[in-house]
């Protein structure tokens, strides 16, 4: 686990259920943007070394309350990043409307490179939507995810499912 994030609660040493419990309560309630982004990703490790279990599910709809309903767009980054590093593919969906009707362009150029990550060739034609947004930083992500996509697919003779390195 990545010593980069704080855990000043110590809620690395929790079992999952009570973690994620203390991480959803944290998310919901926090007014300190920074403790609720360290929340995000401590909630994330627990999708990752729980995956296809009811808590990677939990975790996975935990990300997309964030995206619905915190103010910050660096957390709202942080659930999108989540998403695509535990390959929460039936979050996609909610990516994809983060990209194209969030208020704050942090959240939309994650959202659209989370896509990119997660090799969603699904979502390229949605994508195209993104190349009209008036800010020229998420235009410029969503060219370049659309390209790397169709590069991605030309190399793939197959749509493999997208795994997750250990970029983490």
């Amino acid at each position: 686990m990545s010593n980069i994030i704080l855990d000043e609660g110590k809620l690395r040493d929790l079992p999952f259920r009570h973690r994620l419990d203390k991480c959803t309560l944290i998310i919901k309630n926090e007014t300190d943007e920074s403790l609720r982004w360290d929340a995000v990703w401590l909630a994330g490790e627990i999708a990752e070394l729980n995956p296809a279990t009811h808590l990677f599910d939990e975790v996975a709809d935990l990300m997309v309350w964030v995206l619905r309903n915190d103010e910050n767009g660096v957390v709202k980054h942080e659930a999108c990043y989540q998403i695509a590093a535990r390959n929460m593919r039936n979050k996609i969906p909610d990516l994809i409307e983060t990209a194209l009707n969030d208020t704050s362009v942090i959240a939309k150029h994650e959202a659209i490179e989370s896509l990119g990550l997660m090799r969603a060739f699904d979502s390229k034609d949605l994508l195209l939507e993104a190349m009209d947004d008036p800010d020229p930083n998420v235009k410029e992500t969503a060219a370049f995810v659309l390209k790397r996509l169709s590069r991605l697919a030309k190399l793939e003779t197959k749509h493999k499912e997208y795994r997750p390195s250990a970029i983490i």
